[in-house]
């Protein structure tokens, strides 16, 4: 397979979609970001890299965090997690109170933002230093070239107030021990996670590779484990529009509003794209076309 090829021609192809979508404006640091931009990368179980565009450029991932967050949150207290979360699709807006309030504050999975709320909640009886610790947790993975942007984690905190609402009611609910003040700077700063497609693919690879990342042979979770993660992004990764995603790419990924998707195929690669333009439902509109031509034109999918 030449994927630099492939990669070239699809990064061409994608295009024309520029000026379809919006930039996330509701985070005002990130309204600020240029909707032209666009980057892809890929890397291989074995160690191979393909990018194109701008792949190397870091950006905000904000909900991309999410698996890192449930990943370290698995890795710490394995499945006692799902005590307080669920593992359902929520066919509801990733920042819905309806849900959360017919199901007793308890989150439908961990990737909408009263989950990840939740997972939070969990890693703070465990890391003293949650924000130290959850870069270090990161680069275990394979990726150095990380930082917090704290304009945007600052942003976020100051007009998170739906994020506020959150963690307030599921503390009504006795599903948030620790201050509300504590968990939102956490969640906000994880959101914040600036990365490149380079290395949000090389961070994905253990998820690809039964939990191992490739490059050092540390096992960061179990094979089940990383089964699962897979299984919940394929099933929850992408708001209310997850079904759409795996029926036209077929395969686990997460996106954010950053405009960042980032998608495996077990046992063989990661693929990562960046374009800031988002659809009506938060996801990016050239990154999911881009994944749906790849998955299309290399007849790869998990089905």
């Amino acid at each position: 397979m030449n994927y630099q090829a492939l990669l070239d021609e699809i990064y061409t192809e994608v295009q024309p979609l520029f000026g379809q979508g919006h930039v996330a404006d509701y985070i005002p640091e990130l309204a600020k970001i240029d909707g032209r931009k666009f980057g892809i990368a890929l890397e291989t179980v074995e160690g191979e890299c393909f990018k194109i565009g701008d792949a190397t450029e870091r950006f905000s991932i904000q909900s991309i965090s999410k698996v890192f967050n449930l990943a370290l949150g698995i890795r710490i207290v394995g499945d006692q997690v799902w005590e307080r979360v669920g593992v359902e699709p929520s066919g509801n807006p990733f920042n819905s109170l309806v849900q959360l309030e017919y199901e007793k504050g308890i989150p439908r999975n961990p990737f909408i933002n009263a989950g990840a709320l939740v997972i939070t909640d969990i890693l703070l009886d465990h890391l003293d230093h949650p924000n130290e610790e959850m870069l270090a947790f990161v680069e275990k993975l394979r990726c150095l070239d990380i930082n917090y942007n704290e304009e945007v984690a600052q942003s976020e905190i100051q007009t998170g107030y739906t994020n506020l609402a959150l963690a307030n009611f599921m503390k009504a609910y006795q599903n948030i021990n620790h201050g509300v003040e504590q968990v939102l700077d956490a969640y906000s700063h994880q959101c914040s996670i600036e990365m490149s497609c380079v290395g949000l693919a090389k961070s994905f690879l253990f998820l690809a590779n039964g939990g191992i990342v490739p490059k050092t042979g540390e096992r960061i979770i179990t094979a089940i484990q990383a089964k699962r993660i897979n299984a919940i992004m394929l099933t929850c990764g992408f708001y209310d529009e997850a079904g759409a995603f795996a029926y036209l790419v077929g395969l686990p990924g997460k996106s954010g509003v950053g405009g960042g998707i980032v998608a495996v195929i077990p046992k063989k690669l990661a693929i990562a794209v960046w374009s800031p333009e988002l659809n009506e439902r938060g996801n990016s509109i050239r990154g999911i076309r881009a994944l749906e031509l790849f998955a299309t034109r290399t007849g790869m999918s998990v089905f």
